[in-house]
């Protein structure tokens, strides 16, 4: 969270959004004077300060920024972990920023798939599985569930790690199962947080090189990370600083 704060009132509605008329054709996420703001005593912390963003499908985007920057806050809000103070959010064109904690947990399911730092895999369970799992809470049928995860899992390069349990497999194979994991649904994007952060360069570089190949296949994927050699993997760099967009640039890889 930014730790900027405000002893007096900012009304978030003096600032006129950029994007107030909603999503064009071919866009998934688009964000209109976001804000989340959290109240701590007699002060307000302002963890984001009016966001704009559009980002089209089968884009491949990286959010970056320091330590407190906002990054965090704006992630939550773009998977639906959280609602926004102020502001809209469309997802696939659907507003989504006034949905109850319910109906957030049901568009998550359906239409994002999460990678994280931390894998987030049950221990005793199989790479199949923990890829298993989304379709369970959906309601899939077995047979299906088990056809998709192994096609995921063979997708990832893991077909020969399908019956071996998290502490079978090294940092860089864990991490593809939790990338299976979230393909699994066929989500609109794919949201990825600090997905590095846990492996070693050489790893690193392998993971990366599978978002590359899941962008080229057709994939939405933002990138959300704190390191600058990391995001220039992406093809559009969104700086955060202070709860605000600070810069929206092609990396460097795509001016390349």
């Amino acid at each position: 969270m930014t730790q900027t704060a405000d002893a007096t009132i900012i009304d978030p509605a003096a600032r006129i959004g950029s994007n107030a008329n909603g999503p064009n054709s071919g866009e998934v996420i688009v964000t209109d004077n976001l804000w989340k703001t959290y109240v701590m005593g007699d002060q307000q912390v302002h963890a984001l300060r009016g966001v704009d963003l559009r980002i089209r499908r089968n884009e491949y985007v990286a959010i970056m920024g320091p330590s407190g920057s906002g990054k965090s806050t704006l992630m939550n809000l773009i998977g639906c972990l959280d609602s926004p103070s102020y502001g809209r959010y469309w997802l696939n064109e659907h507003d989504v920023s006034q949905l109850d904690d319910d109906q957030l947990a049901r568009i998550r399911n359906k239409e994002i798939g999460f990678v994280f730092q931390t894998f987030n895999l049950l221990a005793r369970a199989t790479s199949l599985h923990n890829v298993e799992l989304p379709l369970i809470y959906n309601g899939t049928p077995a047979a299906e569930r088990i056809e998709r995860a192994k096609e995921v899992l063979t997708q990832v390069g893991l077909e020969s790690r399908m019956d071996h349990k998290p502490n079978e497999l090294s940092g860089g194979q864990r991490q593809r199962v939790a990338i299976a994991r979230a393909l699994v649904n066929r989500p609109s994007i794919i949201l990825a947080d600090e997905p590095t952060g846990n492996l070693d360069s050489k790893t690193s570089v392998e993971i990366m090189a599978l978002f590359d190949d899941l962008h080229a296949k057709g994939n939405t994927i933002v990138l959300v990370t704190h390191e600058p050699d990391i995001a220039e993997f992406a093809h559009r760099v969104i700086s955060i600083r202070d709860g605000s967009v600070a810069s929206d640039h092609p990396s460097s890889r795509a001016r390349g």
